[in-house]
């Protein structure tokens, strides 16, 4: 996915995981950013996992680890339907993973 200056939005279809944490591929500008929230199936925020509770990514890395206020850990969520919307402004994202 690329987002230019203008900020651009991607949500997954629900998926099932396995794994502890999210690791995303992706660069941006220096002015860029990257920001995940883990939704439920409805497209509500899952609580401690929302957009407000993510903070700015930026840089060029091949496998980073999505962190929000809480940490790290999504594993108790594993198994359960999720969707996952990424937020990006003058940024690259390549790939995502659950390890």
């Amino acid at each position: 996915m690329h987002a230019g200056y203008e900020p651009g939005e991607l949500v997954t279809r629900p998926l099932e995981f396995s794994g502890k944490e999210l690791v995303i591929n992706f660069a941006t500008s220096a002015a860029g950013t990257v920001r995940v929230e883990i939704q439920d199936v409805a497209g509500n925020p899952v609580p401690g996992f929302a957009l407000v509770d993510c903070p700015e990514i930026f840089g060029d890395q091949l496998e980073r680890s999505v962190a929000w206020k809480s940490g790290e850990d999504v594993s108790m969520l594993v198994g359960k339907p999720v969707r996952l919307r990424f937020v990006l402004q003058d940024a690259d994202l390549y790939s995502i993973r659950f390890r």
